[in-house]
């Protein structure tokens, strides 16, 4: 039987794991933003997204999206118009982020305004 140290350690161990493969995935720039346009604004069309995300380049949106919606985050559905328009939405396995984003974004709020602040 471990001791309670070594339990703590391998709880560590995997925690620090599961952060690690967290941040690979949804770290850098543009992930998490785009998740947060989605999230907070509902389906959108691609140039809505590129207005939504500022800063992020149509290349690295595409990009993006494809890396999204192939971690089944992110569901894209081509519309029937002509011209043809495509339309993205989160699935409902992203759904278990917006608690997460909303945290952050919080976080981020109050953060920004203490370094305001001094």
């Amino acid at each position: 039987m471990a001791t309670p140290a070594v339990q703590e350690k391998r709880v560590c161990e995997v925690s620090m794991r599961a952060v690690t493969d967290t941040l690979e995935f949804l770290g850098g720039k543009w992930k998490l933003p785009i998740l947060m346009a989605l999230i907070t604004g509902g389906k959108q069309r691609f140039m809505e997204l590129e207005r939504n995300v500022k800063g992020i380049t149509p290349k690295m949106l595409s990009k993006e999206l494809q890396d999204l919606e192939m971690n089944r985050l992110v569901y894209r559905k081509v519309l029937d118009t002509k011209p043809v328009m495509v339309e993205y939405d989160i699935t409902e396995y992203s759904e278990s982020l917006r608690s997460v984003l909303v945290i952050l974004a919080e976080w981020g709020t109050r953060h920004r305004e203490l370094l305001m602040r001094h």
